[in-house]
């Protein structure tokens, strides 16, 4: 498999899940300002979105968009739990948090990454991701995991995400059990590998 990826952004969360899954894959960067790839190779050609995350299948399948990808690795290797079996009521709860993230979380810093947002938009989008970062400290008071006792593959994401949050002017530090969480993902030897092949 391929993973096309762009170091720090939103592909970070399926690099981290394909580590955990423990299967054979291959990083192609993208530079998502020019579309291509590092041999020069138009990225539109392989995905039409131009977006990250894609992953190539070794049948030539192309799944794109980070919920979806997520979700077919960790139903490829069930054995490794990270996403809890269909049925299971701890699955949608984990699948309701990928929602989230994805769609509250995750956009809520698109302002701030994005040259035209207006200066004066930027403290609203501060203040709405600060409401957005104490839900989430609130609701991991008390627990190892976002969902249950066991690492998943919305953990991979919220962390992804999280990490956003220095470069865009947001202070962790007082909220404690993020960064108790940050250092307990940090920690998982999957999570180190793929911080070390990003910053390769």
């Amino acid at each position: 498999m391929k993973l096309f990826y762009k170091p720090g952004a939103c592909s970070f969360s399926p690099h981290i899940v394909l580590r955990e899954a423990g299967v054979d894959f291959t990083l192609v960067k993208v530079d998502l300002m020019t579309k291509r790839l590092e041999n020069g190779d138009d990225y539109f050609a392989i995905n039409p979105k131009g977006q990250v995350p894609a992953l190539q299948l070794d049948d030539g399948t192309l799944l794109t968009e980070g919920m979806a990808i997520v979700q077919y690795l960790a139903d490829t290797v069930p054995d490794r739990q990270l996403l809890a079996p269909v049925g299971s009521i701890t699955r949608y709860q984990t699948l309701s948090w990928l929602t989230w993230i994805a769609t509250e979380f995750h956009k809520g810093f698109t302002p701030l990454f994005r040259p035209d947002t207006p200066e004066d938009y930027k403290p609203v989008a501060r203040a709405l991701l600060e409401k957005k970062l104490a839900y989430v400290n609130e609701s991991l008071e008390g627990k190892q995991w976002i969902v249950g006792t066991r690492f998943s593959v919305a953990d991979a994401y919220l962390f992804t995400v999280l990490r956003w949050a220095p470069h865009v002017g947001l202070n962790l530090d007082a909220l404690s059990n993020i960064t108790a969480y940050m250092a307990r993902v940090e920690a998982r030897q999957a999570v180190a590998a793929a911080l070390a092949a990003e910053r390769a």
